[in-house]
């Protein structure tokens, strides 16, 4: 469904504020939207009005309790000409169905955060792209080698945990009670996340920049002897702490933008619009140089943010900083000149 109903209007780009959740990669995208000229408006949970207001990136603040009362701006954003900038706290906070019923302008696809959020789906769509993905077992009792389990939604890799063998797994698993999840090979090589931009009013892709992620406390252990770590009985975790920005090799930028062109070509397949906006392919490069893609993100991620004052490679391309939170920004800015915000937001 389409969500614009002021196009006929005609307001301009100083009539639309750009609001986003106060998480994640926020203010990233409130910096960009002030450097394109947009009224700025962050919904904070309570206790964190003051680090945001020391930022002066929002020119307005809605204190809320919890995310999911977002539901309840509705009305209120819709009113004032918002337009929602979507990240992962969106769909880690906020049911989906309310997600999908909001009135408010949304920038992006909102149909795609079904196929995001169940990691089944995910598979499918990935598979249409024909890019190579980590192996997937379907039971435990077909557990072969190391696996890591990953639940489902967006909680930057909470939970995560390494397995090898049934009784292990099951072991483990005890503490998660009830929470969905895949088990998926565990590829050995260097994870490297690839961020794209796909211009709904151009049909151009972007290679907006790579990072690779801190997490604890798998990327910490190894300063402990594997002797202690037995002695210690250290469990690795995944929960992501922090991004590092990152240049891959140039003999490998044709094959990665080849990836995000299959994802997109797929992803039309889907409800015939497909995915546009920022989006992230999660993969790891084997020393063959073979890719494995094991996650999507449809919408910006927090891997973006080292790069506010642009990356590598927007410098090639932009004579200006540019961020993936301004050049979402700048989409918009230009929608609303070419009488087209229709075709970003859905």
């Amino acid at each position: 469904m389409i969500y614009t109903t002021r196009k006929e209007i005609g307001l301009k780009k100083s009539d639309y504020t750009i609001a986003t959740l106060a998480s994640h990669s926020s203010l990233q995208i409130l910096k960009g939207a002030k450097d394109e000229g947009f009224a700025t408006l962050a919904i904070v949970k309570r206790g964190s009005e003051r680090l945001y207001k020391s930022f002066n990136v929002a020119d307005e603040i809605i204190v809320v309790d919890d995310f999911s009362e977002l539901k309840d701006l509705d009305e209120q954003l819709s009113e004032r000409n918002a337009i929602l900038i979507p990240h992962g706290s969106f769909v880690a906070a906020c049911d989906l169905d309310d997600l999908k019923a909001l009135k408010t302008n949304y920038f992006g696809n909102r149909n795609i955060l079904t196929w995001e959020a169940d990691r089944i789906q995910q598979r499918k769509w990935l598979g249409k792209a024909d890019l190579l993905q980590p192996k997937i077992f379907k039971s435990p009792d077909d557990i072969e080698g190391p696996v890591i389990v990953k639940f489902f939604g967006a909680a930057g890799g909470k939970g995560y945990f390494l397995t090898h063998s049934k009784e292990d797994f099951e072991r483990k698993i005890a503490e998660h009670a009830g929470k969905e999840y895949i088990l998926q090979e565990y590829v050995v090589g260097t994870p490297v996340y690839v961020h794209f931009f796909h211009s709904s009013l151009t049909g151009e892709l972007e290679i907006m920049g790579f990072d690779k992620r801190y997490e604890s406390n798998v990327d910490s252990v190894g300063r402990v002897a594997a002797k202690e770590q037995i002695e210690l009985s250290i469990e690795t975790s995944y929960t992501i702490v922090g991004n590092m920005g990152l240049v891959v090799r140039e003999s490998l930028l044709p094959m990665i933008y080849a990836m995000g062109e299959r994802v997109i070509a797929a992803s039309k397949e889907i409800d015939g619009i497909g995915l546009f906006g920022p989006f992230c392919l999660e993969t790891i490069i084997t020393p063959d140089l073979k890719m494995y893609v094991f996650e999507i993100s449809a919408r910006i991620v927090a891997g973006t943010n080292p790069y506010i004052n642009g990356s590598p490679y927007t410098d090639l391309r932009y004579d200006v900083p540019m961020s993936t939170g301004r050049r979402i920004a700048r989409e918009i800015k230009h929608a609303i000149a070419s009488d087209e915000l229709e075709k970003v937001f859905q």
